[in-house]
């Protein structure tokens, strides 16, 4: 049986992570760091990390990138391996996250869902093979009303996929209301919608002369992160030091 520490465990996320891992044989929360104590969890809750006293063989973290050192720290000091599912990290904290994993396992992701991370890798071949062909790239997500970080770390990470497969040739545009130009064809665009109770939706756009190609994932509800982290978390449990991330999980 896994024993899995959940950071975040009162917040949106954790709730259906605490559901989610209720119901899997193989994995139980031993614990939930948050600071807002909720006494009714099937687990003990603690403030913060260094306050957790229950072991656990993996950290799976759906709090905010506020709590990333924290976090470390406390896996790199009792060498539990950690699944990270926040958004807005800053290159600093992303710098920070590399330099960790080559003392204890880490498997960052923008996106914990399936569907998106067979998207990642559906693009990559798409870019290859419509870029030179001229076709302009632009993504646009949309989240709830909630969401404080934008764009969200899934369209950026569909963003890289792109630049990736073309030689990291190309810069993001977030914002064209302060330019008159027309459209530089080295640039994918990047636009966030906020509003409702929009889960989440990303659409990847490839407009060429006379056609348009798009690919557009949406998720529906909350679980299809949760069972993603469940799975990433079962995966990494007893994993040397290292960076992953979900494509390991996925194969």
């Amino acid at each position: 049986m896994i024993r899995m520490i959940l950071s975040g465990c009162c917040g949106h996320m954790g709730q259906v992570v605490t559901e989610i891992a209720g119901a899997d044989p193989d994995l139980e929360i031993a614990a939930g760091i948050d600071p807002r104590h909720d006494a009714s969890k099937p687990y003990p809750v603690f403030a913060s990390p260094e306050a957790c006293s229950v072991p656990g063989d993996v950290l799976v973290d759906f709090s905010s990138a506020q709590a990333l050192d924290g976090i470390l720290e406390y896996c790199t000091a009792n060498q539990v391996p950690a699944v990270l599912c926040s958004t807005g990290y800053s290159q600093e904290q992303l710098d920070k996250i590399r330099k960790v994993s080559e003392k204890v396992a880490i498997l960052k992701s923008a996106n914990m869902s399936l569907g998106v991370n067979l998207l990642l890798k559906l693009l990559k071949e798409a870019a290859r093979t419509l870029a030179p062909a001229g076709f302009d790239m632009e993504i646009v997500e949309k989240h709830h009303n909630r969401k404080v970080d934008a764009p969200s770390g899934t369209a950026l990470a569909l963003a890289d996929s792109l630049n990736e497969a073309l030689n990291q040739e190309y810069t993001y545009t977030y914002d064209r209301s302060q330019e008159r130009r027309s459209r530089d064809p080295k640039e994918i665009g990047i636009s966030a919608v906020r509003g409702g109770s929009i889960v989440g939706e990303h659409e990847v756009i490839f407009a060429g002369l006379d056609e348009v190609i798009e690919f557009k994932h949406t998720a529906y509800s909350r679980s299809i992160f949760a069972k993603g982290a469940v799975s990433a978390a079962k995966y990494l449990a007893g994993k040397p030091a290292g960076f992953y991330d979900m494509k390991d999980v996925i194969g």
